[in-house]
Order: structure tokens, then C-alpha cells, then sequence
């Protein structure tokens, strides 16, 4: 038998790693969550939050890479409840409860989860959407970083995934609060910038 050429052996070997690779994207386990990225947060909205430009394109930035790993991107909206009557920001049916037109733009295929309580997990279909995905890893960013980031992230449901949050893709009413927030999350979860977690 004629013994395999050394270019045979090469093209082989980078076919096998292609091919590799291609199954990971499409298995890929990681989904990254975009909590509330609504128009109330934003200048000009009924609660405008520190540093929304900044975050909002560290979002955009963590999307794109996301996109370009094939990694799972969720939108996560709170909807205030109706029941309990008229919400200081993200009443249903208002410009202020739209998620950002920039962030749906950035990943317009995505699943939207619709929640009213800051746990994303708490009485929607986050968790199915999850499962049916065969997601392992949740990569957290959005706002708010001490309310609805915090409490997703350290949410009872979440306990069964790999949790990270990322620092430089979250933000609060002021810088301070958003400090003290991830420190107190350093303890739980990983902390970790967009570039680090998502890094190909």
C-alpha cells in the first residue's frame, strides 16, 4: 500500500478540525440574556439610568460577538403588572417598554422573554426556552446591574448553569450602586468583560 502523502495527512487533519468546529457553533450551550434594554432606561425615557450610551454599545458589542460564535442571544423585557395599576416606567403598550430599537436591530431574531418580576426566571418561559435549547452556560448583561441582573443571576432556577455577568455590559442609577452590586455578586457568580466571555 502506498504511504499516505504528507499533504494528504495535512488536508485531512484541517478537514477533521473544520469539521469540528463547525459542530461545536451548532451545538453551542451558551446563551447570552439581554435584560431590559427598554426605552425608560435611556435618555429621555421615564427613569434614565448612568452611563446608557456607553452600555449600550458594550451590548451591541457582546451581540455581535455572540452572533459571530453562533451563541444563543435572548431578550429579557419587563413588563409592568397592569393588576396593580399604572407603573412609574414600562406600562405595557408605551414607547418606554420597547426594547431599544438599536439591541432588537442587533439580534432581531431572537426569542424575547416577557417577565414582571426582576428574578427573569419567575413565572415565565425562560427556563423551558433554556431547556429546550440544551443551554449549559448563561452569559447575563442589561440593566438593572443591582436589580434584575442580581437577581436572575443568583435566581434558584439559574443554580443548575454556569453563571456569568458581564462587568462592562451592565449599568444602574450611578456607578457607585453598580460597584457595590458586582462586588456583592463576586461571590456567586463570574464576573467577566464582554472580550473575556466571549472571547472566539
Amino acid at each position: 500500500m502506498a504511504p499516505l502523502s504528507s499533504f494528504s495527512f495535512k488536508e485531512d487533519t484541517k478537514a477533521y478540525i473544520k469539521a469540528d468546529k463547525e459542530l461545536e457553533h451548532r451545538m453551542n450551550t451558551k446563551a447570552l440574556l439581554v435584560i431590559d434594554l427598554q426605552n425608560d432606561y435611556f435618555e429621555r425615557g421615564k427613569f434614565p439610568l448612568y452611563n446608557t450610551e456607553q452600555m449600550l454599545n458594550q451590548v451591541k458589542q457582546a451581540i455581535l460577538l455572540a452572533n459571530e460564535q453562533q451563541v444563543t442571544v435572548i431578550h429579557v423585557q419587563h413588563i409592568a403588572d397592569a393588576s396593580m395599576g399604572i407603573a412609574p416606567f414600562f406600562n405595557e403598550g408605551t414607547e418606554g417598554a420597547n426594547i431599544h430599537e438599536k439591541i432588537l436591530a442587533a439580534a432581531p431574531n431572537a426569542n424575547i422573554v416577557v417577565k414582571q418580576f426582576a428574578d427573569s426566571f419567575e413565572q415565565t418561559n425562560l427556563e423551558a426556552l433554556l431547556s429546550e435549547l440544551a443551554i449549559k452556560e448563561l452569559l447575563i448583561c442589561g440593566m438593572m446591574t443591582q436589580n434584575c441582573v442580581t437577581h436572575t443571576a443568583i435566581s434558584k432556577a439559574a443554580e443548575k448553569y454556569q453563571v456569568s455577568v458581564l462587568m462592562d455590559a451592565t449599568t444602574t442609577v450611578d456607578e457607585m450602586i453598580h460597584n457595590i452590586a458586582l462586588h456583592a455578586l463576586s461571590t456567586r457568580v463570574s464576573l467577566e468583560t464582554t472580550a473575556q466571555a466571549l472571547q472566539s
